[in-house]
């Protein structure tokens, strides 16, 4: 996978309520990357994840994946 990161990112679980991500920055060389995300509908939360768990296809999807119809973007 590419380096910058793309922008945006779906994680195959909630994470603090929100599955939908942007990238705010990010970081580090080589081994030691790392991305800092927020959620789309929450800009105060920041989470930052290694790169390594990021290219990790089981943890995370880049872009926006449909949500089931059971979840909803406002961290519900």
């Amino acid at each position: 996978m590419r380096w910058p990161p793309n922008a945006a990112w779906t994680s195959a679980v909630k994470r603090q309520g929100y599955r939908h991500f942007e990238v705010k920055s990010y970081g580090g060389k080589k081994d030691e990357r790392w991305v800092e995300l927020f959620p789309v509908n929450n800009n105060e939360i920041l989470i930052k994840v290694p790169w390594s768990e990021l290219k990790t296809y089981s943890k995370w999807t880049s872009g926006w994946l449909q949500l089931p119809k059971d979840e909803d973007c406002d961290g519900n």
